[in-house]
């Protein structure tokens, strides 16, 4: 493939940024195409593959001038996108996918390429998928966060004051009475927010196959905190088949007992963080317009406060 090719951009992402960016999206996309020829052409690359697209970001497989295998990535530039690149430039490829280089501008990522295809959900072993989660996790979260990073501190205290209206956006008096009980638990650690540098969305998806180690995470969303905080996705992972085929409470505490004992976590205190996320994702839902807690997260939180 030749670095001309007109890249098209995917309906999906198209309609993502139009959804959530409003105009502001409309644009960035219509000027994608020429960001990527850019790119290509500047850090002279050669395509290598179809593209693929999630929510915000277009990656495209490409060859380095020295034949390195590598990963094209383009996101619109906002707070997310420089949180990744800080995460990035501080992990430098331990446990991570490695940044191979950056243009702070426009937020474009040229990453190490990895097995996209195979993720940790292709195991058919939980144990064995969530140990190797586990492993990477405790190599991310031993790393002090860099500055630049959101706080858990501030971010706890702003879903705090959320609470009272998002209790009177709930249907359901036992609804109201679950998100209150979060909340304390929030409470009553927010003055001890923690100092690591989280992923914040380390599940079976956003770990891939790799050729330098076996298994490296990707797509970091970072933020400085309590470890605590970050379990919630892999305790979600595979959820759909963990409600087909499985007992529900005895995958979950399963699952919290492996993390906590490979990140050598305090169970209390990691329980109260962890029903903070399940707060954090209750009043996101909220937000765009749910009237009941998922049942996802109930089920979690009984599983926890019953274990």
């Amino acid at each position: 493939m030749s670095t001309s090719e007109a890249v098209e951009v995917p309906q999906p992402l198209a309609l993502s940024y139009a959804r959530g960016f409003g105009e502001e999206g409309r644009d960035w996309i219509a000027g994608l195409p020429a960001l990527a020829a850019e790119f290509l052409d500047c850090w002279e690359l050669k395509r290598d593959g179809a593209l693929r697209a999630g929510e915000a970001s277009l990656v495209l497989p490409v060859l380095r001038k020295d034949g390195t295998r590598a990963v094209l990535k383009l996101q619109m530039p906002r707070a997310e996108t420089n949180a990744a690149l800080i995460g990035l430039r501080t992990w430098n490829g331990e446990g991570m996918v490695r940044l191979l280089d950056h243009d702070p501008e426009s937020s474009t990522m040229l990453l190490e390429r990895l097995e996209a295809a195979r993720t940790l959900a292709s195991l058919e072993d939980d144990d064995v998928a969530m140990g190797i989660l586990a492993e990477l996790q405790a190599r991310l979260v031993c790393v002090p966060a860099p500055q630049g990073l959101r706080s858990l501190g501030d971010i706890a205290t702003e879903m705090l004051e959320r609470v009272p209206e998002a209790m009177a956006a709930l249907a359901d008096p036992e609804d109201r009475q679950l998100l209150c009980g979060w909340a304390s638990a929030v409470n009553e650690l927010v003055g001890e927010p923690g100092d690591r540098i989280l992923h914040w969305d380390l599940h079976y998806d956003n770990v891939l196959a790799a050729q330098r180690e076996p298994w490296l995470a990707i797509d970091p969303e970072p933020l400085a905190g309590d470890p605590g905080f970050d379990l919630w996705p892999a305790l979600d992972s595979k959820w759909d088949d963990v409600v087909a085929k499985s007992d529900v409470s005895r995958v979950v505490r399963r699952r919290f007992d492996l993390l906590t004992e490979v990140l050598d976590l305090d169970r209390a205190r990691t329980t109260g963080w962890t029903l903070g996320r399940l707060l954090q994702n209750s009043l996101w839902d909220i937000d765009d317009g749910e009237t009941v807690i998922a049942s996802s997260s109930v089920a979690i939180a009984e599983s926890l406060l019953n274990n």
